[in-house]
């Protein structure tokens, strides 16, 4: 008896193989024709035996030499495939409204999975986990989550951002790669530079050093045209640095010719220190942004997401710079992590995505990105995949569609379909924008807010000022009673 065979697992092989072992040896004694029969896909028929070929055991041959185990995918007659998956936009949505989507599920990766399935006629069923998320697998082959269902064949693929990582590949099988992404961060933003630091914007910090040794310098040089004179000397160096005209020129060419040069010195110093202190009060100082992994890592700043698969693609990695990294990374509940995005206290994981869109964790409100900023360097890129457990029939088929997808062009069109359909556009603009938002108005006319710094630094001067002169009262007062003890008698002491 002879019937056309269905799509069969692989793992059969070894079933039957043994199963047509056992007959031979039984072939031996009984001499008789035996049947070849497999349970019958799909599951609904699974009961009913499904007959392949017919064993001669004389002629030690099938009797219609049928090939019994074809890796035929064409069409699998409604079978049952599990999909191990949870809720993560764009790549997977469920528990959507059936007015707005039929099946109540959506996303890039979904509508693979669904195209997978229209193509080899077979059924969808989701093996839902989003407590544990991507998961994680252990020594003794077990698992939770997406990981942990495919390897436990809880599940036939697993999907949902599952990027190629080493470990995860040498216990289950990848498909082609379907997606590009790249992970960086939303870190908070730079903020106005505080107004006392206003009137040290416009020179670099390497600049006050040279002045600094300037003045210092001159007023040794003047100390030793005056012949090692120290009256006054660094007033009248101080003066000249910012154009104070002086009362004497003095009296040899030594002092004239450095008096001449500072005065030139301090000319160009005080245009250039006005110019860009105008520049300063007119156009907003921001401090210095989070723009590459190095600026993450100087700054200790944590930074985090609610699952450690973010990082699971840099732990391997030898590099200082990424190994500081990493153990930056802190897991979090999405409900702290939406009550830190408001605290400047760290930066988010979100995804860089082929189509220009974002892979952003609902925790990340529009409000929370009025004062969040995306970072210009990626902290790495991954190829996004379909896990199987190792030798699956579905590899070789799946990766098969994802290139006929690529070809096509569906990919980033089902990323732009889904992002206007789901995702939060007005968070998604505000992160394209984040670096060009202080931009909008840089123009600003000058306020109180500028002129604090100034100011303050007459405050501190003033304050200095009164401090020293009491000081010098109480010294001159208490040289004065010991002149008084000494010669017995009133002594007038010049103060100056």
């Amino acid at each position: 008896m002879l019937l056309i065979p269905t799509p069969i697992d692989v793992l059969l092989f070894n079933i039957i193989n043994t199963y047509l072992n056992e007959t031979l040896c039984l072939s031996i004694v009984s001499e008789q024709p035996i049947d070849v029969p497999i349970m019958k896909s799909p599951e609904s028929e699974v009961h009913q035996p499904y007959y392949l070929d017919r064993w001669n055991t004389c002629k030690e041959e099938f009797e219609e030499n049928i090939y019994i185990f074809p890796h035929d995918m064409s069409n699998l007659n409604g079978k049952i495939v599990k999909v191990a998956c949870f809720t993560y936009k764009p790549y997977v949505l469920l528990d959507i409204d059936p007015k707005i989507e039929s099946l109540g599920r959506d996303g890039t990766e979904i509508r693979i999975v669904n195209e997978f399935c229209r193509w080899v006629n077979c059924t969808i069923e989701i093996i839902r986990d989003d407590v544990h998320q991507w998961g994680e697998y252990y020594e003794n082959h077990t698992g939770v989550g997406v990981i942990g269902n495919v390897l436990e064949d809880r599940a036939d693929l697993g999907i949902t951002a599952l990027y190629s990582w080493y470990e995860m590949y040498l216990v289950l099988d990848f498909s082609a790669s379907g997606i590009r992404t790249a992970i960086t961060a939303v870190a908070p933003s730079p903020r106005l530079l505080a107004s006392w630091e206003m009137p040290l914007e416009p020179f670099t910090w390497l600049m006050w050093l040279g002045l600094i040794f300037t003045f210092i310098y001159a007023s040794i040089a003047l100390t030793i045209a005056r012949g090692c004179s120290t009256d006054k000397v660094f007033l009248t160096t101080l003066g000249m640095m910012i154009t104070q005209s002086q009362a004497d020129a003095g009296s040899t060419w030594r002092i004239r010719s450095i008096t001449g040069w500072l005065l030139i010195t301090g000319l160009v110093l005080d245009n250039a220190y006005g110019g860009g202190l105008a520049s300063v009060f007119t156009v907003p100082k921001y401090e210095q942004s989070i723009d590459t992994v190095q600026d993450l890592v100087d700054r200790r700043m944590a930074w985090g997401a609610t699952h450690d698969a973010w990082v699971f693609s840099l732990t391997l990695s030898s590099e200082p710079l990424v190994k500081q990294l990493v153990s930056q990374f802190h897991v979090s509940s999405a409900d702290v992590l939406q009550k830190k995005s408001r605290e400047r206290s760290m930066a988010f994981a979100i995804e860089r995505l082929p189509a220009g869109y974002f892979a952003i964790g609902d925790y990340i409100t529009k409000e929370a990105m009025l004062d969040l900023t995306v970072m210009l360097e990626d902290f790495y890129y991954e190829q996004n995949v379909v896990m199987m457990r190792k030798s699956s029939p579905y590899t070789e088929k799946i990766s098969q569609l994802i290139g006929r997808l690529h070809e096509s062009g569906l990919m980033l069109a089902w990323e732009t379909q889904v992002a206007l359909k789901y995702l939060n556009y007005k968070v998604q603009l505000e992160v394209a924008l984040s670096r060009s938002r202080k931009d909008v108005d840089t123009i600003e006319p000058l306020s109180f807010r500028h002129i604090v710094g100034v100011f303050i630094i007459y405050l501190i001067g003033i304050s200095a000022s009164i401090a020293l002169f009491v000081w010098e009262l109480k010294t001159k007062g208490v040289s004065r009673r010991m002149q008084r003890v000494r010669g017995g008698h009133d002594v007038i002491v010049d103060l100056e």
